[in-house]
């Protein structure tokens, strides 16, 4: 019950992320698709903390400030994000190009911990916190390339290669094939493998022991004439934050 009433409140959150507007209970229950008794208690509970606020009789309730103000205070203190965060500024001031700092999860998905957009009106536009299939994701390539064969083989073994489209790679032995490429080019690419037209290029690094992977993400005909020029900057800043550890 309680991993359940932790979910219902993160549904919540997403939910106004996704509405932008406020909510009367009987709309957000319906959203929520739980009974309106169960929707109040947490709207209640939320409330009272001053997380939630109704914005008149009848109008319905919108999150405060207070949670953009914690969710500020726990990434701010993020000490992978806090050593990183700088080099990710500066690859997108070099590139002008989506930033995408991620990791695996225990699943052997891709999570994306940190997001910078690129400034430009037609962009890649991820969100930190999507999970993304390794085989069809040029940061899920990357961070492949550092498992040893029979880890690589174990993650991959009861892992459904989706095809997205007629460019995603959907057997191991053209995956391999893929990361052996890239290793002795210098990148990892996903061109249109997952979404049509946009295209990213990456490289792994390790700090403290733990494996992470940054990318630069765009239009494919921005990209691909770039991928030489980006990947050895891309190189360069993982190098760095490799020699400060």
């Amino acid at each position: 019950m309680s991993v359940k009433t932790a979910l219902r409140v993160i549904e919540i959150i997403e939910t106004y992320a996704r509405e932008k507007r406020a909510l009367p209970l009987s709309e957000l229950a319906r959203l929520l698709d739980v009974p309106v008794s169960s929707c109040l208690a947490l709207i209640r509970t939320l409330t009272g903390l001053g997380y939630l606020y109704e914005t008149g009789r009848r109008q319905g309730y919108y999150p405060t400030g207070r949670l953009l103000a914690m969710a500020q205070r726990i990434a701010r203190a993020d000490p992978v994000l806090d050593r990183v965060y700088p080099s990710l500024v500066e690859l997108r001031e070099a590139t002008r190009e989506t930033i995408v700092f991620a990791k695996l999860t225990q699943d052997g998905r891709v999570v994306y911990l940190d997001v910078l957009d690129s400034p430009h009106t037609i962009r890649y536009a991820p969100v930190a916190g999507e999970f993304k299939d390794v085989h069809a994701n040029s940061l899920g390539k990357a961070l492949l390339s550092l498992l040893e064969g029979p880890a690589r083989e174990a993650l991959l073994a009861g892992m459904p290669m989706t095809r997205y489209n007629e460019r995603t790679l959907i057997t191991r032995e053209a995956l391999f094939a893929d990361l052996d490429r890239s290793r002795q080019r210098g990148w990892f690419m996903n061109s249109g493998e997952s979404i049509p037209d946009v295209g990213a290029i990456a490289w792994p690094v390790t700090l403290s022991g733990e494996h992470y992977a940054i990318s630069v993400g765009g239009p494919i005909y921005r990209i691909e004439p770039e991928q030489e020029n980006y990947a050895r900057i891309l190189r360069a800043a993982c190098t760095a934050l490799e020699q400060q550890a």
